[in-house]
């Protein structure tokens, strides 16, 4: 547990709120027991404002810093996080609900990848080059606004934070309130590696208190969000009056695609773990499969065996596989939507409402399958972010390409298939930020960001460096 429950990171210091012992504080609530095991302080726009003007006052120094001390500093806060994965693990673990194995090898380990990619990407990322007499530089953008969500909480931080600091970007965090305890040590990680004060913030709190204060403050530059599509459209709205970059990674209701050709007994038992992974919570989730129509029963029996082998339960057991959802407002929204699969006419094949049999307390959902989707079912719409899959018939690969792109999202898309070049052919069809062809392994150097309603902007490696970056062109250079 951080000692820093109650105070945020502001110009290299720990500091308690601005209202001091008036500020409110929110419990933090244990979602395998239902109950609060922590509390936390919550900021307000004073906060926020005094977070901001610090950055402001250490960009220029960090901006001028020469690129090898930046990077030096990133290679500290790598050697300072391995330090701490185990301490992050168990917050994760607690705060949301992440069975522990996964939480640490997973949760806890993406950040690290994030961190060494970005090492990898600047030993050749150009910052400037010629075009004809003109040189092109590429410059930080500023300050930064982070705000980051609760279902992959180091993912997200480290995404954003790893490029800014690359970049001589300085910037203020507001992790998500509901799992705010591995932000809090992340912010411990970047004191143990000595980032400059000011350069790196952090302020809890809640969207209207913080986000909200970040987002139309004049002395941000940029803000990055992740979360919701309805949250980042009102980030969106309150910066425009400000004229800043808005950066967006938003919600998903991504297709997978099992092509005829594709081998069913692998092809869905790997759909159906792809979709259940972070017992469902991913926003690039596989949520929608779908089948040729002649074979959809053959699916629906495969997809309803494949979910009879999760393990769901206590996140610190080492059989646990899928934890709780992270929340009662989440819980009660995907029963929500599962009883609306029912009444619509869905065929449910495995789960159901309610918990899995045996677990009486916690938000635990139990591993849902339904066949028989209709692109117009609200199953085949909304997104879930629970371990609920929906599949859906298809008559042939042009429907197929129709019916995943048929939504207001584009995050993700999957495609399976035993041609490679078929595979990559349905690929170049989809409306979607990134497309996973037969199951590759996560690969922290492509880009990551939607199509749509899904955001804007792209994170990782070398399209995160360009992201948090102005370009400057310098006529008549040579």
């Amino acid at each position: 547990m951080t000692p820093h429950l109650e105070h945020f990171y502001i110009n290299g210091r720990w500091t308690v709120p601005a209202d001091g012992a008036n500020a409110p504080r929110l419990p933090v609530i244990d979602p395998a027991s239902e109950e609060a095991f922590c509390t936390i302080a919550l900021g307000n726009a004073v906060d926020a404002d005094r977070a901001v003007r610090a950055a402001q006052a250490a960009f220029p120094a960090f901006a001028a810093l020469p690129q090898a001390e930046r990077t030096a500093l990133l290679a500290r806060i790598l050697a300072a996080y391995e330090v701490r994965i185990e301490d992050l693990a168990r917050a994760m673990s607690r705060e949301m609900g992440a069975p522990l194995a996964f939480a640490r090898e997973s949760q806890a380990g993406i950040g690290l990848a994030h961190l060494r990619q970005m090492l990898a990407t600047l030993e050749t990322y150009e910052w400037s080059h010629m075009r004809g007499s003109t040189r092109v530089m590429r410059e930080p953008i500023g300050v930064i606004g982070m705000i980051t969500p609760w279902n992959w909480p180091m993912n997200q931080i480290v995404c954003k934070v790893a490029p800014a600091i690359a970049a001589g970007c300085t910037m203020v965090l507001k992790p998500s309130e509901i799992a705010p305890l591995s932000g809090l040590i992340f912010a411990e990680i970047m004191e143990a590696a000595g980032t400059p004060p000011g350069v790196f913030n952090l302020v809890n709190g809640d969207g209207p208190g913080v986000g909200m204060a970040l987002s139309r403050h004049p002395g941000v530059d940029m803000m990055s969000f992740t979360g919701s599509t309805r949250a980042g459209i009102m980030v969106a709205e309150t910066a425009a009056a400000t004229v800043k970059r808005v950066s967006q990674e938003l919600g998903g209701k991504s297709a997978n695609i099992l092509l005829a050709d594709a081998d069913f007994s692998t092809a869905v038992a790997k759909g159906v773990a792809g979709c259940f992974g972070n017992s469902g919570q991913s926003c690039n989730a596989p949520t929608r499969m779908l089948v040729p129509a002649d074979r959809h029963d053959e699916a629906l029996d495969l997809a309803s065996a494949a979910a009879a082998t999760f393990r769901t339960g206590d996140p610190a057991r080492s059989e646990t596989q899928l934890g709780p959802v992270v929340s009662a407002a989440q819980f009660d929204k995907i029963q929500h939507l599962i009883v609306t699969g029912l009444d619509e006419g869905a065929t449910l094949a495995a789960g159901g409402p309610g918990r899995p049999e045996g677990l009486n307390k916690g938000f635990y959902v139990r591993p849902t399958v339904f066949g028989r989707i209709t692109p117009e079912m609200t199953l085949a719409r909304e997104e879930i972010f629970g371990p609920v899959l929906s599949i859906l018939p298809y008559r042939d690969e042009a429907e197929a390409v129709a019916m995943a792109n048929g939504t207001e999202y584009g995050l993700a898309a999957y495609v399976q298939s035993a041609d490679p070049e078929r595979a990559r052919r349905v690929a170049a069809k989809m409306r979607a930020g990134t497309v996973y062809l037969n199951y590759p392994a996560w690969d922290s150097a492509a880009p990551f960001g939607g199509y749509k309603r899904s955001g804007n902007g792209r994170e990782y490696a070398d399209f995160a460096l360009d992201d948090v970056t102005e370009i400057k062109g310098v006529v008549g250079w040579a």
